[in-house]
């Protein structure tokens, strides 16, 4: 059975949303982890359109949303503007922080812990 929280990983570059998922998979197995890499015609940037279909993937109402540059972070928000699932993003450091909050989701670890112990990751 899977978790009840997923993980959208969003990155400039297609191939490391991609690897950063596979990486994730090793650790957090039943934690839904899908990445929006890229643009739609795979170039280095970021697609609102990629990102939102990415969205309605999840199966879960609640997403952490996790990513690399600033203007992911702008389609982020645009994207939670139109979904009515309840997403979180993290402006945290993009690996380190999606690694802890897949390994901690994989063993049942509160969102309100996982929160605390992504606050020490946060970029300043």
């Amino acid at each position: 059975m899977g978790k009840q929280i997923g993980i959208l990983l969003v990155s400039h570059v297609e191939e490391v949303a991609k690897g950063l998922t596979k990486l994730l998979n090793q650790v957090a197995a039943d934690v839904t982890i899908i990445p929006a890499g890229g643009t739609e015609d795979g170039e280095v940037g970021t697609s609102f359109d990629k990102i939102s279909a990415a969205v309605e993937e999840f199966e879960e109402d609640t997403i952490i949303a996790f990513y690399d540059l600033g203007s992911a972070k702008m389609n982020l928000e645009m994207a939670v503007e139109t979904t009515d699932k309840e997403i979180t993003l993290y402006d945290t450091a993009f690996v380190e922080s999606a690694y802890t909050a897949a390994s901690l989701l994989q063993v049942d670890v509160p969102l309100e812990d996982i929160d605390k112990q992504l606050a020490e990751l946060k970029v300043k």
